[in-house]
């Protein structure tokens, strides 16, 4: 803005967990806004694997590890009036493959017509991260696989450890 108000945008999502997809994009979107908060969306019809505040708090480890600093914060309702409280004035919304454009498109006109003033910022991350989704992470964990390149380090031991108590809930 010329007004001499930061630019701030809002990054928003379920993120359980976080990927380096996320990651990317968040590092992307800080080159172009002032400020950015990382949006956590508390959606009750969505099973989590890990509970909001866990999501949170991974967010915030990775924070620490970037250049500038981000907010995270927990969000319910609408996005666009959220958007507005914070006084952003961009929404951003990361893009993988062809698969996420309809739906991505369709969400983005919904707000426009909602809060014309907020814009929709589509970010691709790196190629590598091009197909990553964090339920894609959450199948690869629960079946054994891999999934270092994916997620940072503590994710990676929180995804086991959660893994591991389904296993032995499972059990009894």
């Amino acid at each position: 803005m010329s007004d001499g108000h930061p630019r701030r945008a809002i990054y928003p999502g379920s993120f359980d967990p976080i990927t380096h997809g996320h990651i990317d994009v968040i590092r992307r979107a800080q080159g172009l806004f002032d400020e950015l908060i990382v949006a956590v969306a508390a959606n009750p019809s969505k099973n989590a694997l890990f509970s909001i505040e866990e999501r949170c708090q991974q967010i915030r480890d990775v924070a620490a590890t970037l250049e500038k600093p981000i907010r995270v914060v927990t969000f319910t309702g609408l996005l666009v009036e959220f958007a507005k409280q914070e006084g952003a004035c961009a929404l951003i919304r990361g893009l993988r493959a062809i698969s996420d454009f309809e739906y991505e498109f369709q969400l983005a006109l919904m707000n426009r017509s909602l809060a014309p003033e907020i814009e929709t910022l589509f970010l691709m991350p790196k190629e590598t991260y091009s197909y990553l989704s964090s339920s894609l992470v959450r199948e690869v964990c629960s079946l054994g696989g891999p999934v270092s390149a994916y997620v940072p380090p503590g994710v990676e031991k929180a995804l086991r450890e959660k893994f591991q108590d389904r296993d032995r809930s499972a059990r009894k």
